[in-house]
């Protein structure tokens, strides 16, 4: 059983949000079309964050929180 890492550099959104669907609602309350985007399963949260300008280590210790770690 392969034992997925959160913090994985280069896990494809869609993956992120099958694994973690908690992580959805900071998608939408960044009002970021990643949700059901088609290029999601090619984008990673460096992508998104690049995309939608938004600080990094600030949208990933949202996505931290919404998960619980």
């Amino acid at each position: 059983m392969t034992r997925h890492r959160f913090d994985d550099p280069d896990m494809p959104l869609d993956e992120l949000m099958s694994i973690w669907p908690e992580t959805i609602a900071v998608f939408l309350h960044h009002q970021m079309l990643c949700v059901g985007c088609m290029v999601s399963p090619f984008h990673t949260v460096n992508d998104a964050c690049h995309e939608y300008e938004l600080d990094e280590q600030i949208f990933r210790a949202e996505l931290h929180d919404a998960i619980g770690t």
